[in-house]
């Protein structure tokens, strides 16, 4: 057993700038043009610059497809040049550090973490924990409630009822920009609960509740391609989903439009195929015929009065 410990550590020392290891120490950090990459070779954390912009962000993307980004730390605060440097800090905190040692983005736990890992998970989650040998589900901080503009399997869209806690998707602003966009996508629980879209603070787009199968509004792919799961308890109201097979990778990202889109990589041509797309047609816009109306995409002009209603 000793063996194999040794031969494991002295892999990841040797390959730290190809085939990083999947953990963080206090006595590790990672610089721009490094990476960590989880064990599965499945995702990668490091340093990147979007579209056209020269700044620079610490996130997370699919190591088979550098380009889909699925978490960004430092959404609001770019650091301009290739001087960024990701670090556990000495109160236990992950800390992204800009040229002048200035802290760009910090995990902000509170209190002083004893022996503190950060690993990346198979699942694309960052997660901070007291030390490596401690329950995988004891986690002091992690990506996964912080989410940016892209849900993993695994991941929750809710409420935490008892802190308050709100788990919810925000655009990019542009292919650009990942800063905060106009739109969210949200868990309403007011009435039956069901997934929301929202443009600022009005209702954009509405999936209805989940009828037990699958989610309202959208095209019948589930148990197909992925289990959707609604929990409702004392202490936490939320949505997420899983996969049917190992074999299938599959995502939720909202994109600046609005348009929310289920996504599922092809292995054979390396690509992400569009399963379907929220809102589906031009019907599914929230409110698009105004009240005691009816909107049909079949008729012309879409927009038809209930019985006994005139238009205004």
């Amino acid at each position: 057993m000793e063996w194999h410990l040794s031969f494991f550590l002295v892999f990841c020392f040797s390959f730290v700038f190809s085939f990083a290891c999947d953990t963080i120490t206090p006595t590790q950090s990672i610089s721009d043009g490094q990476t960590i990459v989880s064990s599965f070779q499945s995702f990668e954390l490091g340093f990147f610059s979007p579209g056209k912009s020269q700044n620079r962000y610490l996130g997370i993307w699919f190591k088979s497809s550098p380009e889909s980004v699925v978490w960004v730390a430092n959404r609001n605060n770019p650091i301009i040049d290739s001087t960024g440097v990701l670090s556990i800090s000495k109160d236990g905190n992950l800390v992204l550090l800009n040229q002048i040692q200035s802290i760009i983005w910090s995990s902000n736990i509170s209190g002083v973490a004893e022996d503190p890992v950060a690993q990346l998970l198979d699942s694309g989650n960052l997660v901070l924990r007291k030390n490596i040998s401690v329950n995988s589900g004891s986690y002091l901080w992690q990506s996964f409630d912080y989410p940016s503009d892209t849900m993993l399997a695994g991941m929750k869209l809710g409420w935490n009822l008892t802190t308050g806690q709100q788990l919810y998707l925000t655009s990019w602003k542009s292919t650009d920009d990942p800063s905060p966009g106009n739109f969210t996508y949200n868990l309403d629980i007011l009435g039956l609960p069901q997934l929301v879209i929202y443009k600022g603070s009005m209702k954009w787009s509405r999936t209805g509740p989940l009828n037990g199968i699958y989610v309202g509004a959208t095209p019948n792919v589930a148990n197909m391609v992925f289990n959707p799961i609604m929990v409702f308890n004392p202490d936490e109201m939320y949505y997420m989903y899983r996969p049917v097979s190992d074999n299938i990778v599959t995502l939720l990202k909202l994109n600046q439009s609005g348009s929310l889109e289920r996504l599922i990589w092809n292995k054979n041509t390396a690509e992400w195929k569009v399963l379907y797309s929220m809102p589906y047609d031009t019907c599914d816009i929230y409110g698009r015929c105004g009240g005691n109306a009816i909107c049909s995409v079949s008729k012309s002009p879409i927009c038809n009065c209930l019985t006994g209603f005139v238009p205004k």
